[in-house]
């Protein structure tokens, strides 16, 4: 086995009111000039003022920077760089799911670095640290929270750019399900796809260990249980708070053994379309999958298995099918769409798709290696 190297931020808190933990953290660490990067939604419920109170009365005064757009771009990098300058802000902190804090760590880290945004498109690109940075979740699924991943549309080139880069890993993770109880069905259904792909991407991947192994088959496992339960009613806190493990535990597997061709395919439908990426990535997921079971059959029995499949007796790829078929009901039952069609998706798009993807695939870990035709044909069959 290769050399691993494990990423994480250096403190994680997890479960009900989590929240007052972080906001201590800050205070203890002397902070007292605080940007929070988040989008209109929380702001239009009062969650960033109450966390901007909440701050104040630990002697933290903060600004809100609120444009940050559902797939974020370069200009909400440079707006909220911009703010972060005026306040001369000492630390960054992100309100939401994935989009604030992918937005939080493209500022944090050009704060620190210099230059643009687009300079660190790659992998380790930067030279120092970002600032200190502390993530707050709101949903269940991207695991943003706590990975050196950032993504990033480049609205010139009309890609998403992925940024990893140690640099970007938060100081501090928080994953307080009470935060996660407004959220509607349809983002819940969309995230916890996307920590699902997060998990299965993570197992077949080349660049797995036994850790990454252990947390995505825990977390397909969670998923598979809390998913309909946190989409049928939200205010299942037991439901809410498997959840929050499981995405975290998600994040843990793939932020050590990296991602595959559905997150490279999912990106240029984000940066394309402007599409939800939980949402690409489930559509997705089945078919890359049928894709990867030439190599990957029986790591897809064991995904199977921990969907709740007896695979008993069942050879690799008999499970590896068996697999597939838990995703499809998994997405019918959280009403996923049924293909890229429906979200909008053209045929005519799929060669430059196809192109961007598999440039976009330069150093993830996906178990067979693809041609321009074979991602075709799996948007096609996708749609």
């Amino acid at each position: 086995m290769a050399i691993s190297c494990f990423y994480i931020p250096s403190v994680n808190v997890i479960g009900q009111h989590a929240l007052d933990e972080a906001l201590n953290f800050l205070q203890e660490r002397g902070f007292r000039r605080a940007l929070i990067v988040t989008d209109q939604g929380l702001v239009r419920m009062g969650v960033a003022q109450t966390l901007s109170d909440a701050l104040a009365r630990r002697d933290i005064n903060a600004v809100i920077y609120d444009e940050t757009h559902p797939n974020p771009t370069t200009t909400n990098v440079e707006a909220g760089l911009a703010l972060l300058r005026r306040h001369d802000s000492e630390c960054v902190i992100s309100l939401g799911g994935g989009s604030p804090h992918d937005c939080a760590k493209a500022i944090a880290l050009v704060a620190a670095n210099g230059g643009d945004i687009r300079d660190y498109e790659g992998v380790d690109r930067s030279a120092a640290p970002q600032l200190p940075m502390v993530a707050i979740n709101t949903t269940a699924g991207t695991a943003s929270e706590m990975t050196r991943f950032c993504i990033i549309t480049d609205e010139v080139r009309h890609i998403k750019m992925a940024i990893v880069d140690k640099h970007v890993t938060p100081l501090l993770s928080v994953n307080d399900p009470l935060l996660m109880r407004a959220m509607p069905a349809s983002l819940t259904a969309a995230t916890g796809m996307d920590a699902l792909t997060h998990a299965i991407e993570a197992y077949v991947s080349t660049a797995a260990n036994p850790i990454t192994d252990a947390c995505a088959l825990k977390a397909i496992a969670i998923i598979h249980r809390a998913l309909p339960a946190a989409v049928a009613r939200g205010d299942d806190m037991a439901a809410r708070e498997d959840m929050a493990w499981a995405q975290f535990m998600a994040g843990m597997a793939f932020n050590n053994a990296s991602l595959g061709y559905v997150h490279a395919m999912a990106h240029q439908l984000g940066g394309f379309y402007d599409l939800p990426h939980g949402v690409c990535n489930a559509v997705l997921l089945p078919h890359v999958q049928i894709f990867n079971s030439r190599v990957a059959a029986e790591r897809l029995r064991d995904c199977a298995a921990a969907l709740g499949v007896n695979v008993d007796g069942m050879n690799a790829e008999c499970g590896a099918r068996a697999c597939i078929e838990a995703i499809q009901a998994l997405s019918r039952r959280v009403n996923i769409p049924d293909g890229l069609r429906q979200l909008g998706v053209k045929e005519a798009d799929i060669p430059v798709l196809a192109d961007n993807a598999l440039k976009d695939a330069c150093g993830l870990t996906n178990p067979v290696q693809a041609t321009h035709e074979e991602i075709m044909t799996i948007y096609r069959n996708a749609l």
